[in-house]
């Protein structure tokens, strides 16, 4: 099957929480993995990154589709 998302990153569910209408599932992931993003040079220039730098991964999405 395939699917639109293109960022896959594999896990073990750790926890799930039912709820009448919606349910949280919690995961660990297992695997390495490597994330990119795209950002304006000039945001890149403000933040004054540079390779080697360790930073956080603030990641903005609207769905985490879990696949078995």
């Amino acid at each position: 099957m395939e699917f639109g998302a293109r960022n896959k990153i594999r896990g073990k569910v750790k926890s799930i929480k039912k709820g009448d209408i919606m349910s949280l599932v919690k995961y660990t992931v297992t695997d390495p993995h490597e994330m990119a993003s795209v950002l304006t040079t000039e945001s890149l220039d403000d933040l004054g990154v540079k390779v080697g730098d360790e930073v956080e991964l603030v990641i903005k999405a609207i769905h985490v589709l879990p696949v078995k």
